[in-house]
């Protein structure tokens, strides 16, 4: 019950991103949904298995998004005088997971909804039955499996907001540098390139394996470059909007960094299936491309509200002792110029390199 206070009676804005989590959860369950009808309509089908596997991109660029949502949902970040009444981090941390299942469970509801509807067991058929034959119009609903399917976005969304804002006893040491984890990001990239190109003429599954090894090689990657591109802002002499740009992009290289690098992930696996396909592809697939890019360009933009979060105060510090405006203004436009700079390119230059054995 207290979850439920919480979740409404927060501020619109808040409510809003966790109305986008739930349409996110309410078309990866469609995606889910259409995949189990395709296999009812095809049963031993090896197609219906891929479409199935296919489906795990949405999903976890929907649980991304719903993480990241949690992260800056101020009813759980932790106060002072909250542990007083029972809500400690541990508290806290149960509210945002379950504040997540509630959302999730909320677009897997209207995703099974939809579902019935297009296949005509609420009403007629939908669209005149042009969906019939993809949903499985003329064979009953497996009721234990759709279940099934649409607890998987809540129960996994939940799990990994609870685990990502876990209490712990030990933080990590900022003074670590991100760039531990270029070295394994670039030989995941290297590695999932050459999956890509030795599976390009077999099954779309190993391709699948070799893209999304490529996306985790390009995220593991996005730390080690953004922090290495706040140190590039500091050297030679630096003045006073390159050494804040610099240094707030060393800072923040974890928080932002990550979710670039699949941003980036994404764009090139964009360019290479627009090599591979043009735009022959049908609707499930443009609502899953869709749903990947959205969620992850979203999840982007939450990292970057949560990283001014946490400058709030010293901005304030920085306002205090006079410094203008402008001077802000044009250290957010360093900092974004910077990062477009470099990962732009790294996006065409993994998406060519991918299209290469594709095209072939």
């Amino acid at each position: 019950m207290l979850a439920l206070r919480l979740v409404r009676g927060t501020h619109p804005v808040v409510q809003l991103r966790r109305l986008a989590v739930a349409t996110a959860a309410a078309g990866v369950g469609f995606l889910l949904l259409c995949a189990l009808g395709y296999a009812v309509g095809h049963p031993g089908s090896p197609t219906a298995v891929l479409r199935l596997l296919w489906c795990v991109l949405p999903l976890a660029a929907t649980v991304q998004f719903a993480v990241a949502v949690a992260r800056t949902d101020p009813s759980t970040r932790p106060r002072p005088g909250l542990s007083a009444i029972g809500l400690g981090p541990a508290r806290l941390t149960a509210i945002a997971a379950t504040s997540t299942a509630v959302s999730c469970t909320l677009g897997s509801a209207v995703a099974l909804l939809f579902y019935l509807h297009l296949r005509g067991d609420l009403t007629g058929l939908s669209f005149d039955g042009a969906a019939a034959e993809l949903l499985a119009a003329d064979q009953p609903v497996p009721l234990a499996a759709a279940l099934t399917l649409l607890a998987v976005v809540p129960v996994t969304a939940s799990a990994a907001a609870a685990l990502a804002l876990r209490p712990r006893s030990k933080p990590a040491p900022s003074e670590t540098s991100p760039a531990s984890g270029l070295p394994w990001g670039i030989a995941l990239l290297a590695v999932g390139l050459a999956v890509e190109t030795y599976a390009a003429r077999g099954d779309g599954g190993g391709v699948l394996t070799g893209w999304i090894l490529t996306a985790v090689g390009l995220a593991m990657m996005g730390p080690g470059l953004t922090y290495g591109c706040g140190r590039l802002l500091q050297t030679a002499r630096p003045g006073a909007v390159r050494l804040l740009a610099g240094r707030v992009l060393m800072n923040d290289s974890r928080r932002i960094g990550r979710p670039l690098g699949v941003v980036c992930a994404v764009g090139s696996g964009a360019i290479a299936g627009y090599v591979l396909h043009g735009g022959a592809v049908d609707a499930l697939a443009w609502l899953g491309v869709a749903l990947v890019a959205g969620c992850t360009t979203a999840t982007l933009l939450t990292a970057a509200l949560e990283s001014r979060q946490t400058r709030a105060h010293t901005t304030e510090a920085l306002r205090r002792l006079g410094a203008p405006p402008t001077v802000l203004r044009t250290t957010a436009l360093l900092r974004a110029a910077v990062l477009i700079a470099l990962f732009l390119p790294l996006t065409w230059a993994v998406g060519a390199l991918a299209a290469v054995p594709l095209r072939g």
